[in-house]
């Protein structure tokens, strides 16, 4: 299983990291593993580095946009992919800060939809040390 972490990067960060993208997963995975005692920095220095995301905006834009296609539901706030033609099971919750998708696969669905939203989405999945710009993305899996 696949945990993915999306964040809306401020677009001069973007800008500042676009091709450099391993400095700004370390700064990501610094942030993620933080201890306790260091929360107050951790939590401007996110801050500085990213926009927060308009949660309901979000939610209402996703569920417009999927709400017809027949393996996509949404129960309890989160968003569904069910599609067992792709072999793809992906859930996406939104939150304030940042985006958590689960997949039981390498890639997902939603990746192409985040896409269009926003050209500043940047990902992260700490456990297989995997980072991108989803703008950079050229084809899924």
């Amino acid at each position: 299983m696949r945990v993915f972490y999306i964040f809306e990067m401020k677009p001069e960060f973007k800008a500042l990291y676009y091709g450099n993208e391993s400095a700004l997963y370390r700064i990501f995975s610094q942030l993620y593993y933080l201890k306790r005692d260091d929360f107050d920095f951790g939590y401007h220095l996110f801050f500085q580095l990213t926009n927060r995301i308009e949660k309901e905006r979000l939610d209402q834009i996703l569920f417009v946009k999927m709400h017809q296609d027949i393996p996509y539901s949404k129960r309890n706030g989160k968003h569904r992919i069910n599609n067992l033609y792709k072999d793809e099971i992906s859930i996406l919750e939104v939150r304030y800060s940042y985006i958590k998708i689960e997949a039981e696969q390498e890639g997902t669905s939603f990746f192409e939809i985040l896409k269009t939203i926003s050209p500043n989405f940047f990902v992260c999945d700490f456990t297989m040390q995997d980072y991108f710009f989803l703008s950079g993305i050229k084809m899924l899996v």
